[in-house]
């Protein structure tokens, strides 16, 4: 299968990109850049492999966007030189009732839509897949203390407000 392509994609290696060419690629992919200026340094800094991070919550089937979107943006960034890190929301997936609330099932799903994405023609070199069960787990001791005082120090009223802007 043909790996996909986006009009934006160099054919030039990630050496010979200028800082400039890869900022125009990253930028074009990413849709929370506070300050420019600060992705413009962090390329200057640190040429090879700047971390990107998306994530994804496994719910059954994958639309085009998340499918094919998510191929030729990935595909984009690490053509660019980064690293991207996809984090696999699993527990919140089992937490939103997803599959029946089966973690079995949706790790299964999950492993599923990272196949898609192979057989789309992601590049997977530098793509780092990252279970989010794994990820608290290997840290609970960090994690859980900071979601009870999260909890302890707001109450339903105020994150309402907050979720809906008001």
């Amino acid at each position: 299968m043909e790996k996909l392509k986006s009009e934006d994609e160099s054919p030039a290696s990630t050496t010979q990109m200028s800082v400039e060419e890869k900022f125009r690629i990253v930028r074009s992919v990413g849709e929370e850049c506070i300050q420019e200026e600060e992705l413009l340094n962090l390329l200057r800094k640190k040429p090879h492999q700047p971390i990107c991070y998306d994530g994804f919550e496994p719910s059954g089937r994958m639309h085009i966007a998340q499918g094919v979107m998510k191929t030729i943006n990935v595909n984009k960034l690490t053509s660019s030189g980064c690293k991207v890190k996809i984090r696999i929301a699993d527990w919140f997936a089992q937490l939103n009732n997803k599959m029946g609330g089966d973690l079995g099932r949706i790790q299964t799903v999950g492993r599923y839509l990272i196949e898609i994405w192979k057989a789309a023609g992601m590049n997977l070199e530098h793509v780092e897949f990252l279970w989010s069960s794994k990820e608290i787990n290997s840290r609970a001791h960090e994690y859980w203390p900071l979601v009870m005082d999260i909890a302890r120090r707001n109450k339903l009223p105020r994150i309402m407000r907050y979720r809906l802007g008001l």
